[in-house]
């Protein structure tokens, strides 16, 4: 126990600094080490063709997001499909199936980096270092370069010019998705991966572009005369997974496997890696909007619903009644203990980062259910920009029930929410339950599909879990499901975009919309969002919508789950 509270201190005394660090960076704010920045920053501006200092409008901001991830999705997946004919292949790794290829593509366009491929052997080294780590560092910064956008918006005096007319929003500058993209990567997330990087290489785990060694196993019974140990530069990957809240791993077993990370002291750093970023992007909101009130509003909402996440999380798999079962100990990480597997499943799934140091398909069937919980609200931290993107829906749904509870027409900020934007929220609000049940019903209904391990409450899990995680860009899953397939494939694709995009844009659109219209003064009678009580309805609507509206999902899978373990 002590444990866990020395890693939440310590991420956040570490993410505080790095978020005030983040809102200058995207103010623009002058720094000593612009001098360094620009040189590698303005060659990339001159590749790309922009000027740096021109704004755009919400629709140039979005069309240059889409336009940038189309480019992304074709060279990535032409990387997938030639890899056997390209160099950095030593260990002489063929070209991946087209299915595959392309759900692994999208799975790391779209933040999620779910696996359905075991990485050591169905990759080779150009497209672990270019699709998948180059992905792991770009992806999540457009996601933040999107939530950044949605602030400036939300808080941007309205036009001068401003008509009334619904094109106004065309005039509301959001900033410049290019110059936010390469700041980010360049002066955030690209020096924090080569800090992790050395970190984590101190440990022991593999930084070589050589291939791996032959080794001759202890137990000549197994029937094989020697193994071939899989190497690679698995550091930087592993740098980037964790700190861009990607999860994707090196391995098959992801961080459970030991050269993924060796020691107590890589796991510390790993675990951490998982929540710096995405705590800072919460510690920048009030120093980047000069509401730090509504910062701390976001960060105490936040860290209430992680607490009570963790501790559910901890006691169910290592105090509870049935965390002694012999049942559960299959698959499990023992290196690190209860506490350590339980801490790092809930934090993996609280941000949408999806690495795992045990096997959550081996996890007491309760805290399956807690982690399915915490990627369907997926604003616990959430994904780097994702989450908070996410927040600010539920924030936006909060003051719309508050404005009907107490007769008043609901308005943030001095704006006032109506028709329009309501209508985009609620195609949010309805596109994750008809997505995520309609194709957990097809996948059961259908025989052959599922590919399920085990028969009855858990395999509903399995299939529910592979979606919800598609879903929430999380990408971890409950790994004894047989995911290889094409329907799969092809299905978690489609949900993976369903799940990306329109979350990061459709919040902008509704910002946008709500800086165009005229900005009235706060008063008395104002709702003032900046307090205990609204938090706390804030955190009610969030609860509705996520674990009330999904319970028999819930009830038919791990509830069902725990109590039949409670009768063998």
């Amino acid at each position: 126990m002590i444990e866990i509270l020395v890693i939440l201190a310590a991420s956040v005394a570490l993410a505080w600094p790095l978020g005030l660090y983040l809102a200058r960076v995207m103010r623009g704010t002058p720094m000593k080490v612009d001098v360094l920045f620009r040189w590698i920053e303005t060659p990339l501006y001159k590749v790309f063709g922009v000027d740096p200092a021109r704004s755009m409008s919400w629709r140039g901001y979005v069309l240059a997001f889409l336009l940038s991830n189309g480019v992304v999705a074709v060279l990535t997946l032409a990387v997938f499909m030639t890899q056997a004919w390209l160099p950095l292949n030593p260990d002489q790794i063929p070209n991946m199936r087209w299915d595959t290829a392309l759900h692994t593509m999208i799975s790391f366009l779209t933040n999620t980096n779910q696996q359905h491929y075991s990485g050591q052997a169905q990759l080779s080294y150009l497209s672990q270092m270019t699709g998948i780590t180059g992905l792991q560092v770009v992806t999540p910064m457009m996601g933040l370069a999107l939530a950044v956008a949605t602030l400036r918006a939300l808080f941007a005096p309205a036009p001068q010019s401003a008509t009334g007319s619904a094109d106004d929003d065309r005039q509301v500058a959001v900033g410049n998705y290019y110059t936010d993209v390469v700041r980010l990567c360049v002066r955030v997330l690209l020096p924090l991966c080569l800090l992790w990087t050395l970190l984590l290489t101190s440990q022991g785990v593999p930084s070589t572009l050589a291939a791996g060694p032959q080794a001759t196993p202890i137990d000549a019974s197994a029937g094989m005369t020697t193994q071939k140990l899989p190497l690679g530069p698995v550091a930087a990957m592993v740098a980037a997974k964790q700190l861009g809240a990607n999860g994707g791993g090196w391995y098959g077993p992801n961080s459970s496997f030991p050269l993924e990370n060796p020691t107590p002291v890589s796991n510390l750093l790993e675990v951490i890696g998982i929540l710096l970023v995405p705590m800072a992007v919460i510690f920048m909101i009030g120093a980047f909007t000069g509401r730090r009130r509504f910062g701390a509003l976001v960060f105490v909402c936040m860290l209430g619903m992680s607490l009570l996440s963790t501790g559910a999380m901890v006691w169910s798999e290592g105090h509870s009644a049935s965390a002694a079962t012999p049942l559960l100990m299959e698959g499990k990480e023992v290196r690190f203990g209860a506490d350590g597997t339980a801490l790092w499943a809930a934090v993996t799934t609280q941000v949408s980062n999806g690495s795992v140091n045990g096997m959550h398909d081996s996890l007491a069937p309760l805290s399956g259910g807690i982690a399915l919980v915490n990627m369907l609200v997926s604003a616990i931290w959430g994904g780097i920009g994702c989450g908070l993107q996410q927040f600010i829906v539920y924030l936006l749904l909060g003051v719309f029930l508050a404005g009907l509870m107490t007769g008043r027409t609901p308005e943030l900020f001095g704006r006032k929410l109506e028709t329009p934007q309501v209508r985009l929220l609620a195609l949010l609000v309805l596109l994750q339950p008809i997505t995520l049940l309609v194709f957990t019903a097809v996948t059961l209904a259908v025989p052959g599909l599922a590919g399920t391990s085990n028969p009855g409450f858990h395999g509903i899990s399995q299939v529910f879990y592979e979606y919800v995680s598609a879903y929430a860009n999380n990408g971890s899953g409950f790994e004894g499901l047989g995911d290889a397939t094409p329907w799969w494939n092809l299905s978690c694709s489609l949900v993976l975009l369903l799940g990306r995009f329109p979350l990061l844009v459709i919040p902008l659109v509704v910002a946008a919309q709500l800086a165009a219209k005229r900005q009235a003064p706060e008063s008395a009678g104002s709702l003032q969002i900046e307090t205990p009580t609204f938090a706390l309805t804030l955190v009610s609507v969030i609860v509705i919508l996520t674990v009330l509206q999904f319970m028999p999902a819930l009830v038919l899978g791990p509830i069902a789950d725990h109590l039949s373990l409670g009768l063998h």
